[in-house]
């Protein structure tokens, strides 16, 4: 079956004819690494250049982003029997004293869409919560606050990743409307991103390292 359908799909956030489309994929023998990369992957990845060069909006991202999830639901008992890797596993949460999730859940589609194994530790988050992420095998680490009277929060992640000495072991990248890359600098993160789009590609950046 020609794969483009399915990146259509994405493109078009179909969330009916995506599931149609895999499930005929698969029925007919293609490879399921290859629906992944080269349908959802790619498509994920024109949506996010849509997005930055301003041809798509957050509503319009978000909808694509969860037509690939459908897909991704039907596809990965299939990648999971072909013992198809995910390039990484990241865990996500807003930080303590921030119940704002909407940013957050989109970064974690998005790196879904790029192939990684997300963990989403939710909102109000402590700074226990994501040294357990990182003790459980997490690589990279994505704190959010949409607040600056929670910003400072992500302080105290940083500190306790450092006293459970877990820091020179995973990557953290921070986000959320306040936050900078100055700030980033400051507190000892290793990447700022500014919206889902470029987390995704600076998670990928930062685990190629």
């Amino acid at each position: 079956m020609d794969l483009k359908k399915i990146y259509q799909n994405v493109i078009d956030a179909d969330q009916v004819e995506i599931e149609a489309n895999i499930r005929t994929a698969l029925e007919t023998g293609a490879d399921p690494e290859e629906i992944l990369k080269n349908g959802l992957i790619a498509a994920m990845q024109e949506v996010g250049r849509l997005f930055e060069q301003g041809d798509l909006y957050v509503p319009e991202m978000l909808v694509s982003a969860r037509a690939m999830q459908v897909g991704l639901h039907i596809l990965k008992p299939y990648l999971a029997r072909a013992n198809v890797k995910a390039v990484g596993k990241v865990a996500l949460g807003t930080v303590k004293g921030d119940l704002h999730d909407i940013g957050k859940n989109l970064v974690a589609m998005m790196l879904e869409g790029a192939g990684f194994e997300v963990m989403d530790l939710g909102v109000d988050v402590h700074p226990e919560a994501f040294v357990k992420a990182a003790q459980d095998g997490a690589q990279l680490l994505g704190m959010s606050a949409l607040l600056t009277t929670t910003m400072s929060n992500m302080v105290a992640i940083m500190q306790a990743l450092n006293t459970a000495g877990l820091r020179d072991r995973v990557k953290v990248m921070i986000g959320g409307a306040p936050v900078t890359q100055e700030y980033a600098i400051r507190i000892g993160a290793d990447g700022f991103a500014a919206d889902a789009s470029s987390a995704s590609r600076l998670a990928l950046q930062l685990l190629e390292k």
